[in-house]
């Protein structure tokens, strides 16, 4: 996330949101947000949201994530929503959303959702 400049803004349990700055170096040709920063955001801010409701001593993975993008990101910044759906003592799912935001105006980008696994006794490191 410090590689694309991405910021951890809001934390909740179950809940955590992530904004990421345009900047040349995240868009793609067109001048769009470039749809691996788009999910890069998405697949983190969906991993941290389980990992809210993990034990201390473990770690968490994504097994799996699907995303669809659903308009062209342009915008100031985007911020990537994860909400865990289902917690569970091995897989976790949860919903992802992305938004772009332009001054007042909020444009949904992108939904997913995402299955994560819970590794225990192996803390991030």
């Amino acid at each position: 996330m410090e590689h694309l400049g991405a910021t951890l803004t809001r934390i909740y349990p179950g809940c955590v949101h992530i904004e990421l700055p345009r900047r040349p170096e995240v868009t793609q040709q067109h001048g769009y947000f470039h749809a691996g920063a788009t999910s890069a955001i998405a697949d983190s801010a969906g991993g941290y949201a389980a990992f809210t409701l993990f034990p201390p001593d473990s770690s968490v993975l994504t097994v799996e994530y699907k995303i669809n993008l659903l308009a062209p990101a342009e915008g100031d910044y985007l911020e990537a929503i994860g909400t865990v759906l289902k917690s569970g003592r091995t897989l976790t799912v949860c919903q992802l959303e992305v938004v772009a935001v332009e001054g007042d105006r909020r444009t949904s980008i992108a939904t997913g959702q995402q299955t994560l696994i819970q590794i225990v006794s192996r803390p991030e490191r």
